[in-house]
């Protein structure tokens, strides 16, 4: 094993994706007992997420889900990747992590997104609209002040938040990158396929990095699929299903719940389907053992990342669960642990 996979964390993030035929709660709970599965591999956190009327999603309420998963543990960190902040008020998020930590002392992390809800149909929902992602950083900036006790409500404080400190990461989308380094944050950014524009995201947010009471120095956690298997074709059928629902939701506007792999493959797609499918397949980490180790490898070099948040959905969970022992394996976590 390489000296910088070694010395690079490695965590996981799991959307609760329905599979279909199963009703949503089977997904959350499918979502605990991962985090069960993966606490024993030697994982070093484990992230939940924010989606709204998502028909594939049933992570819809990341801090609900996070006291659940952490309960369910012992010891992997659990937080969220992310609450996306414009669609919430600073105070109530931070009295919901001020409750998480001081059930969970020293457990728990709070991954912050500035999306806001996905249509006009949720974000009127929400009673939000786009401009309110314009102002993340000033939300960002309200909430860490509910727990240093540093807002601008006097005789207001945010019970039991305020005193604690629970890690916090900017999750950079758009602007985030620069909230992030301006706020002396980690950063979790996304291994995305153009990985120069990624690389680029990086270095600036480095260089503009202030150091803080959250942060001392710039901390990279970078995101993406990794699919582990012993061949090819058992890869690929790793990867079908939610490249199939990304091309769905490309061509019909809704995000569905995954669908077997084999079933998948029989299909006979359109030209414009066939384009956003195989679109959705690059890019992707993955391969047998050694081609990951190589090109998580060459990814960690040239990124300097500090920590790999592994995001990887597919519909059959036994291969996804053998995906993530075959990555723990090879990245020597077990033995870290």
């Amino acid at each position: 094993m390489s000296s910088v996979i070694a010395d690079t964390r490695f965590s996981v993030l799991d959307r609760s994706r329905t599979r279909r035929g199963q009703p949503g709660a089977q997904a959350l709970r499918d979502t605990v007992a991962l985090a069960r599965e993966v606490e024993a591999l030697g994982y070093a956190r484990f992230w939940v997420s924010e989606h709204h009327s998502v028909p594939g999603v049933a992570g819809s309420a990341p801090t609900v889900l996070a006291a659940a998963v952490a309960a369910a543990t012992s010891r992997i960190r659990v937080g969220t990747g992310g609450v996306m902040l414009p669609n919430h008020l600073p105070l109530v998020v931070a009295e919901q992590f001020g409750v998480l930590e001081s059930l969970f002392p020293g457990r728990i992390d709070m991954g912050l997104g500035r999306s806001v809800g996905f249509t006009d149909g949720i974000r009127r929902a929400l009673g939000r609209d786009k401009d309110d992602a314009r102002d993340f950083g000033a939300q960002l900036a309200e909430l860490l002040g509910w727990f240093d006790g540093t807002t601008p409500y006097p005789g207001v404080h945010a019970r039991p938040a305020e005193g604690l400190r629970p890690p916090a990461f900017v999750l950079a989308t758009g602007a985030g990158a620069r909230v992030a380094a301006e706020a002396g944050l980690p950063l979790v950014i996304a291994a995305a396929r153009g990985e120069d524009a990624m690389l680029r995201a990086i270095d600036d947010y480095r260089t503009a990095f202030r150091p803080s009471a959250w942060g001392e120095r710039p901390y990279v956690v970078v995101s993406g699929t990794i699919a582990v298997a012993g061949t090819a074709r058992e890869t690929r059928e790793l990867l079908v299903s939610e490249a199939w629902a990304a091309a769905w939701s490309r061509t019909r506007g809704e995000f569905p719940p995954l669908a077997p792999a084999e079933e998948v493959l029989a299909r006979e797609m359109s030209e414009r389907e066939r384009g956003y499918f195989e679109d959705a397949l690059r890019g992707q980490l993955h391969g047998t053992e050694e081609q990951v180790a190589s090109g998580l490898e060459k990814l960690l070099t040239r990124s300097g990342a500090d920590e790999y948040l592994v995001a990887t959905s597919t519909y059959d969970r036994a291969a996804l669960l053998d995906s993530y022992a075959r990555l723990a394996r090879l990245t020597g976590l077990t033995r870290r642990s």
